[in-house]
């Protein structure tokens, strides 16, 4: 998702961040079905033990951005519509359109941190002033966007050792 543009207002940014709720809940569901509809041969344990903690990281990131929503002076975007744009954004590929695990663990990750960055730099383009403080958005949003790079780094060290 390209933001393309600057967060002009608490009510932006909460969707935004909305947005980024409802991706982690689409990372944090894939890694289960990953982990559940794979039979025990097709999932050693280094791949067992990423898709774990993939799942309990997309849990607290989740945790974390909606900590940030509450305390923005917006109402809540419905659900449904958050949904739906995800659902629009992301929803074109299933975990089994991928040719293996690692492949749709590599987009997830990949995914959420290209979000993540546009996200922080739309925040650093805009002037607006918002009902919480600027710089501890952005040291929380580039501290989830720093564990998804890394989730890259991991999945790409676990491709690059099984070729």
């Amino acid at each position: 998702m390209s933001v393309g543009y600057q967060v002009s207002s608490d009510h932006q940014l909460a969707r935004l961040l909305q947005i980024g709720i409802v991706l982690e809940e689409v990372v944090e569901a894939r890694a289960y079905h990953h982990h559940e509809e794979l039979d025990e041969d097709a999932l050693d344990e280094e791949i067992r033990a990423l898709l774990s903690h993939a799942a309990e990281e997309s849990a607290d990131h989740r945790e974390r951005l909606e900590a940030v929503v509450d305390r923005l002076e917006v109402d809540s975007v419905p659900f449904e519509e958050i949904e739906a744009l995800v659902e629009a954004q992301y929803g074109q590929t299933k975990p089994e359109d991928f040719d293996g695990v690692l492949y749709d663990q590599l987009c997830n990750e990949e995914t959420a941190y290209k979000f993540y960055d546009d996200v922080i730099e739309a925040i650093e383009a805009s002037e607006a002033q918002f009902s919480i403080d600027r710089e501890e958005l952005v040291a929380t949003l580039s501290a989830i966007r720093d564990e998804e790079a890394e989730g890259v780094e991991e999945v790409t060290r676990i491709m690059e050792d099984r070729e």
